[in-house]
């Protein structure tokens, strides 16, 4: 069965029952069955590989006890077992004493989950379906699961409420690639969504494994925090199959809640590639967890600061992407941008062109490479462009990894060129520390004042209007004078 079909047929089924209502609650009731499926695939390997291995799982609620069998539970049985006893005794792993970490695991993950069917006969059908067409023990499956992953994040995406933790794949590998981790550092994504930074830098971070110590170097290195239970899950979902087998480090929290000045040196860290939130509005007394002059509740710049303050001294360095507005404004902003060019080295600002986060936002937005320690003499803008004939992106035309080499190419030896052009700290501080310049190399479109434009098209109406008015006297005049 192909990947599409499959996620397809277990939609079908899910959309006949009264209980579950639109594709975010659809997604989020089969990511929690896909992981249990996982996780008990993964325990049969773990009997295989880790001498003494033992469940944190009471037998009657491994997959392979209630769920494996066709013939099994169904029904007002099935619905029963799943609320009354499964989820009680999963939720309580996340906070009984001497759980192991993959039972803090499986806890982590149903902190928050819910069981939406109400059908259990329905609920049979989907299960029977994700045990005859998955296997994550088969290598192929594996592989496949990736293709799931993309499957499930384009009907989040349609779901309409997933622009704020969905960044296009090609968008996180080049900011890995060009961060370049290596093993032994440590990685942190704050706002971690669905987890594509963290799983890119794995994969970057595999290339370099020699040993069995090095694989386990980067179970240790990875750190993901998310609040929002879904995309946490999802999280969790897809590091694991990304070789991270206990992603105890995959936190289930909102990092702005803890106040800046309990992060001490030994949460400092090596690397930051993150996409935080912006636009929006934290809850009343987060700004509280800040130094008065950072205090705001926009989201974004909350997480600058916290960003800031946690990268390593001379070694820490950071891929942030940021709206347009954090590069123009003012107040807590300036504060920040004023630190960043006076204790940090921003080398680059790759700037971005419409639609890359289409259709959630058609904000423009911005890449800010920087590196802690020293000051910045100088930054360098890139302007990325549109593949030829393009005018925006699509699903149709999304952004692809290839379009990047143009920044690949130009990074080491860096020049100006029709899209790359260097500004001085100098002129940013003249312009009270913004950091919006525009290509000097494009001839720039004048679209005019908007109060002189509406002034026009109100007079050009009123004369279309008169010249209407007239057309329409003259005929009326020639039609009563036959």
């Amino acid at each position: 069965m192909s990947i599409v079909t499959l996620i397809k047929s277990i939609q079908d089924i899910m959309r006949k029952d009264v209980g579950v209502d639109g594709d975010a609650q659809r997604i989020s009731q089969m990511v929690w069955l896909l992981f249990l499926k996982i996780f008990d695939d993964k325990e049969k390997e773990w009997n295989v590989t880790i001498k003494g291995y033992k469940s944190p799982l009471q037998s009657r609620f491994q997959w392979s006890n209630w769920a494996a069998n066709p013939e099994g539970m169904t029904g007002d049985e099935l619905i029963y077992f799943v609320n009354n006893n499964l989820f009680p005794a999963l939720k309580k792993l996340a906070t009984s004493e001497g759980v192991s970490p993959q039972g803090k695991v499986v806890g982590s993950v149903f902190e928050d989950a819910y069981n939406y069917m109400k059908s259990g006969t329905l609920l049979r059908q989907v299960i029977n379906t994700i045990q005859s067409d998955v296997d994550f023990n088969s290598m192929t499956d594996r592989h496949l699961f990736n293709d799931i992953y993309e499957k499930i994040l384009a009907d989040l995406q349609s779901a309409g409420n997933a622009g704020e933790y969905y960044t296009p794949r090609a968008l996180t590998q080049f900011m890995v690639d060009m961060i370049d981790p290596q093993l032994g550092e440590t990685i942190l994504d704050p706002a971690c969504g669905t987890g594509g930074f963290l799983t890119n830098a794995i994969e970057h971070l595999k290339k370099q494994v020699k040993t069995s110590a090095d694989k386990e170097r980067i179970q240790k290195s990875i750190t993901g925090v998310e609040k929002k239970p879904l995309p946490h899950m999802l999280a969790m979902t897809n590091v694991m199959l990304h070789g991270i087998d206990v992603p105890t480090n995959i936190r289930h929290d909102n990092t702005l809640s803890r106040p800046l000045k309990d992060y001490g040196p030994r949460d400092r860290v090596d690397i930051v590639t993150t996409n935080p939130p912006f636009g929006g509005m934290e809850e009343d007394g987060i700004e509280n967890n800040f130094p008065k002059k950072y205090q705001t509740r926009e989201t974004a710049d909350l997480f600058m600061a916290l960003i800031m303050h946690l990268l390593k001294h001379d070694t820490g360095r950071a891929a942030v992407i940021l709206p347009d507005g954090f590069l123009f404004g003012e107040g807590v902003k300036t504060t920040l941008k004023q630190e960043l060019l006076n204790e940090f080295n921003l080398h680059t600002i790759v700037r971005l062109p419409k639609g890359v986060f289409s259709p959630y936002t058609g904000i423009n937005t911005n890449i800010l490479f920087f590196r802690k320690g020293g000051t910045t003499k100088h930054v360098w803008f890139f302007e990325h462009p549109y593949p030829e004939g393009y005018k925006s992106y699509s699903r149709s035309k999304p952004l692809t990894i290839e379009e990047f080499e143009l920044e690949k190419k130009w990074w080491n030896r860096r020049k100006e060129t029709e899209h790359a052009w260097k500004v001085s700290v100098k002129e940013i501080e003249s312009k009270n520390y913004s950091l919006d310049f525009k290509n000097p190399h494009v001839e720039e479109v004048n679209h005019r004042d908007p109060e002189e434009l509406m002034k026009e098209y109100a007079e050009i109406t009123r004369e279309l209007s008169a010249t209407r008015d007239a057309l329409k006297k003259e005929l009326m005049q020639s039609l009563g004078g036959r």
